[in-house]
């Protein structure tokens, strides 16, 4: 992916299914906030990115876009190094949305952080 916020950032793909995606990043200083923790943003991004991709191997690529439209997180643990995985699987699959679910945990399993993201799907002219 590049030239893209995911190479940026260090996102990688690990997995990508139609009800599955899981997504690596890893806590360094491209993803860090000024004290030297994971960015909260940084989380968004990959839970968004997660939802995105998903949402996109679910639609006909010829015909339709993917964006998202809305995304909520929940912070709850800080992380300073290492990687980070996130799990997405939608909730919803329909004509003109989507909504996924999208858990990121550190690599002992703690939850780090969980979002639901909201995806258009729109007709492309």
């Amino acid at each position: 992916m590049k030239n893209t916020l995911m190479e940026s950032l260090g996102i990688e793909v690990n997995t990508l299914e139609k009800d599955l995606v899981i997504m690596k990043m890893p806590v360094d200083e491209r993803t860090y906030q000024p004290a030297g923790y994971l960015h909260g943003g940084a989380n968004v991004a990959l839970a968004e990115t997660a939802a995105s991709i998903g949402s996109y191997v679910n639609v006909d690529s010829e015909k339709f876009n993917v964006f998202g439209i809305e995304i909520n997180a929940n912070h709850v643990k800080s992380k300073r190094e290492g990687i980070v995985t996130a799990k997405a699987i939608p909730l919803h699959k329909g004509k003109t949305t989507m909504v996924w679910e999208i858990k990121i945990v550190d690599e002992t399993n703690n939850l780090i952080c969980v979002s639901r993201c909201t995806i258009g799907i729109v007709a492309k002219k």
